[in-house]
């Protein structure tokens, strides 16, 4: 679907003025800035980030062992219901 232009009215002449058409993207691209040459080394960054999950790794152990039991237990509950 295309977009729609936007339509502006003039406020002192009472006519409509249309929105030139966004240009293409070859034309987007060709405007855009060269990226930043700034290159930090691995070690820098392993060095200044490093986050330490153990307590959410064992959170989401103990989740995935409960709702793995209590679909067990629901299972088992079936087979003795009906």
């Amino acid at each position: 679907m295309s977009k729609k232009q936007k339509r502006q009215v003039a406020r002192r002449s009472g006519t409509t003025v249309t929105e030139k058409p966004a240009p293409s993207v070859s034309t987007r691209v060709a405007e855009r800035k060269p990226v930043s040459t700034f290159n930090p080394s691995k070690s820098f960054m392993a060095a200044e980030f490093n986050p330490d999950y153990s307590h959410v790794v064992s959170d989401l152990k103990r989740i995935g062992i409960l709702a793995g039991s209590f679909v067990v237990i629901l299972v088992i509950l079936s087979f003795f219901l009906h």
